[in-house]
């Protein structure tokens, strides 16, 4: 009887992620079929395309998740390095020519039949689990220096250097991110991250400098009627197709920018067909269905007293907000265009997948909290 309670606690946690999550996905379906229907009709002859696609990685992904969900989280501690190794060689095998998909210029894809993954969206989970591994260990161990900062820094890098050489530096950037969110949670100085912030800055302008096509990215971002035909096209059409929904949009299936004005919007560009169709107040439901999900996994965070668990959990979250923030602000024109997807939402089979798959891990986690 005494356990009755904790029961509780635990799934209602369990539930509150699963519903969002479904809620989402549904959501995804949807607004994948609306903003794609028109192009896949012109490409393919199947108004279906698309959609059937999705779905496909769906189903996987769900069986995944609920997979994972059964399966003990200290069950990929136990197998961390594997993990890392196997999606660290995935990454490698994208480089090598006749096995690298090229796609809009990067070479970021390995096909597989009439489908393709993408090795660097199996990455993210692996080092996150690998980071809450390696401090989970050494908090235990000793306190945390400089040298505990640096290490995994290192490991990050090389693999941001690796998605450069794609060149994908949208993933890149949330991988990035993501690993420094947790991090900074296992109570490493805030020093480091000044420091690193400083060489960061220099490199990132390196960066820029060092590829035409990115200062364009940056040029277009600032003054995209420069040129409204080129580099900013996407960031102009975007915003025509949020001004005219307006409060509660111009109808399901009716957006007028999918036709063939902002490019493959099932993509990148998903939420601006979402605030055309549903207007400023379905945007405003995503995005509140997106917080719920970050606070419930938070509170999961919070609640459990295991540290590889906690790590896990808040680098996922962190890992789905970041692609939302930055997503969602390039939609609207706060950022420049990087290439990332909105979680659950976008056309996509490995994000998808890959996704759901990490719920799964919060999932099981959520439902063995120890209080």
């Amino acid at each position: 009887m005494r356990q009755f309670p904790l029961f509780q606690r635990q799934y209602s946690h369990y539930m509150h992620i699963l519903c969002l999550t479904l809620l989402l996905v549904t959501i995804g379906i949807c607004m994948v079929y609306s903003a794609s229907y028109v192009w896949a009709n012109y490409m393919y002859g199947d108004p279906f395309y698309f959609v059937k696609r999705q779905m496909f990685f769906l189903m996987l992904g769900f069986i995944g998740m609920l997979f994972v969900s059964k399966i003990h989280y200290q069950y990929w501690r136990q197998h961390v390095y594997v993990l890392f190794i196997v999606s660290f060689i995935l990454l490698l095998i994208v480089l090598v020519p006749g096995i690298g998909m090229v796609r809009g210029g990067a070479r970021s894809w390995i096909g597989v039949g009439i489908f393709s993954i993408q090795p660097a969206e199996f990455i993210k989970l692996a080092l996150i689990l690998f980071l809450a591994h390696y401090y989970a260990i050494r908090k235990k161990q000793r306190h945390l220096s400089f040298k505990h900062f640096l290490q995994p820094l290192i490991i990050v890098l090389l693999i941001f250097v690796i998605i450069m050489l794609q060149p994908d530096f949208g993933t890149g950037l949330v991988i990035v991110l993501t690993s420094l969110c947790v991090m900074f949670i296992t109570g490493l100085r805030l020093t480091y991250y000044v420091i690193f912030s400083i060489f960061g800055m220099v490199g990132l302008t390196g960066l820029i400098i060092s590829a035409p096509y990115r200062l364009k990215r940056i040029t277009s971002f600032l003054n995209p009627w420069e040129d409204p035909l080129g580099d900013g096209f996407q960031i102009i059409q975007s915003l025509y197709a949020i001004g005219p929904g307006q409060l509660v949009g111009v109808g399901y299936l009716k957006s007028v920018q999918k036709y063939f004005y902002l490019p493959e919007p099932q993509t990148d560009f998903i939420f601006a067909i979402i605030a055309e169709e549903f207007g400023l107040i379905g945007a405003t439901v995503v995005i509140i269905i997106f917080f719920l999900l970050f606070r419930e996994g938070m509170i999961v965070a919070l609640k459990t007293r295991d540290d590889f668990a906690r790590y896990v959990v808040f680098g996922i979250m962190a890992m789905i907000a970041i692609q939302v923030m930055i997503n969602i602000c390039v939609v609207i024109g706060l950022l420049p265009v990087t290439g990332i997807t909105l979680p659950f939402l976008s056309y996509g089979g490995s994000s998808l997948m890959m996704t759901l798959i990490s719920i799964g891990i919060v999932l099981n986690i959520s439902y063995n909290i120890s209080y």
